[in-house]
């Protein structure tokens, strides 16, 4: 009689093995599908309960996959409201990735974030508005003006550190720009010009403290300056110089003399300036 043909050793081993390589994917590719469905039908208030201890939300619309909250809280602080949209492409590199629109009156920024919240990365960060509208968060307190933000890079988390408004910042790699800057304090509030703050990617040391460097974009005042802050005492300093242009208004100027009493201007004209502050 005929036999039949002897399976050689190990072929079922492998073909199981080719089998499970093959259904891997498939069964990963079924999860993340499963878990997008229930995003997609889970309400945006359930996000509330992932977030951490010093931030609060309410006034939520939409689903997790994507939704907003009218009213968002930084220990207690309202500081605007926050749309975001899941980035269904992350779920494949097993990270939960959204983008986020945020508005505080007139005050809008726009960026991507990962997730989890309590330690924030964010990229391609950038925003716009009034510095009257940040009031509420503690910026710009008796300050006028337009305010603009472009970062590559930004990390916060919500855990000592130099907190402002509950939120510490570990990391931040970009600009910070201010034009039409006036306050009745100084120059009986002349328009001052603009100004950038820029953040260089050593900015910001592992303990939070902060270096960035200052200067104008034109206006009456030539500024050239470093800002260091220190995360224990939250209090910082701005050193550097500054000089009167042709166009300064004589209120400035006045001031500026002040000043000029106390540390001898250069021989260019620049006068030194070593100013403390508190946050």
């Amino acid at each position: 009689m005929p036999t039949s043909p002897s399976r050689k050793p190990g072929t079922n081993a492998r073909a199981a093995a080719t089998g499970s390589r093959f259904l891997r994917p498939l069964i990963l590719i079924a999860a993340l599908a499963a878990l997008a469905v229930v995003a997609i039908a889970l309400p945006a208030s359930m996000v509330g309960r992932f977030l951490p201890p010093d931030v609060a939300a309410d006034d939520f619309s939409g689903s997790v996959w994507h939704g907003s909250a009218g009213s968002v809280r930084l220990r207690g602080r309202n500081v605007g409201a926050l749309e975001w949209h899941v980035n269904p492409w992350s779920l494949f590199s097993l990270t939960l990735e959204a983008s986020l629109h945020w508005v505080k009156v007139g005050f809008v920024a726009d960026g991507t974030a990962e997730i989890p919240l309590h330690d924030v990365p964010l990229r391609d960060v950038q925003g716009s508005g009034p510095l009257e509208d940040l009031r509420d968060l503690g910026i710009a307190q008796d300050w006028h003006g337009a305010a603009d933000f472009k970062f590559s890079e930004l990390r916060a988390s919500f855990a000592g550190g130099a907190a402002v408004g509950g939120a510490t910042l570990r990391r931040a790699v970009g600009d910070l720009n201010a034009a039409g800057l006036n306050s009745p304090a100084v120059a009986d509030g002349a328009d001052l010009g603009g100004y950038t703050l820029h953040f260089a990617a050593t900015s910001i040391t592992p303990g939070a403290d902060i270096t960035a460097q200052l200067s104008d974009t034109g206006g009456p005042l030539e500024v050239r300056a470093t800002l260091d802050f220190s995360a224990d005492g939250h209090t910082g300093t701005l050193t550097g110089s500054v000089r009167p242009r042709a166009d300064a208004p004589p209120a400035l100027r006045s001031q500026l003399d002040e000043l000029a009493q106390l540390h001898a201007p250069d021989a260019q004209g620049r006068i030194p300036v070593d100013l403390e502050f508190t946050l």
